[in-house]
């Protein structure tokens, strides 16, 4: 009886263990990888709406950028839609534009075909190239998991660097109800030379729709 107890015993705990290392294997494969504060951002080359590519490196001259993955269909994106126009109509002009960039599988939601971000871009005006990440590989390389999801970056020279991620500011459903501008903050800041008091919030937004493996 001793013996059955302890194999059982052992039993118990081996799938006890063999579950717990399931379990953390599933969320270390969920984890987004890609870029932390203060990492320096390779470059990239996407096909823009208008026709041509457009590179991060052309932006060597400006104080930063404020790098937007948003597609066309998300209700998300839709509702942040004029604020990520209007950051581009207030900071473009400091030297410090957005670039959007649309990642999603265009197979899965045909509003985010290249054809449809040409006409989104048109209809709305777009003051800022509005390009596709086709490969999803610079979604992936930045760790983005939302749509919308910012990644605000300082020019230092001759590298990119990663000041803010997460959300553009903290309520999606309202504009005129907003009381922290996580973005606008982040860019106030570098512009004054101060360092960025945020660096990360939650990204609140539809997840980006990746390809079959």
């Amino acid at each position: 009886m001793k013996n059955k107890f302890w194999l059982a015993l052992v039993a118990i705990l081996a799938l006890g263990m063999a579950t717990t290392l399931f379990f953390r294997s599933q969320l270390a494969q969920a984890s987004p990888n890609g870029y932390g504060i203060g990492a320096t951002v390779a470059n990239f080359t996407l096909q823009n709406v208008g026709g041509n590519s457009v590179s991060l490196a052309d932006y060597k001259d400006k104080k930063g950028v404020i790098v937007v993955f948003t597609t066309n269909h998300c209700p998300f994106a839709k509702a942040y839609e004029e604020r990520i126009i209007g950051l581009d109509k207030k900071y473009a002009s400091l030297q410090f534009p957005v670039i959007a960039i649309n990642s999603n599988d265009a197979s899965d939601y045909e509003e985010d075909s290249f054809d449809n971000m040409k006409k989104r871009a048109s209809e709305k005006r777009y003051s800022f190239p509005y390009l596709q990440d086709i490969t999803q590989a610079v979604a992936k390389a930045f760790g983005a998991t939302r749509t919308p999801h910012v990644f605000v970056l300082k020019n230092e020279g001759s590298k990119f660097t990663v000041q803010y991620i997460g959300t553009i500011d903290d309520n999606y459903q309202d504009p005129t109800s907003v009381t922290k501008r996580y973005v606008e903050d982040a860019v106030n800041n570098i512009l004054a030379g101060k360092p960025v008091v945020v660096t990360q919030t939650k990204a609140v937004g539809c997840a980006i729709g990746w390809k079959d493996a």
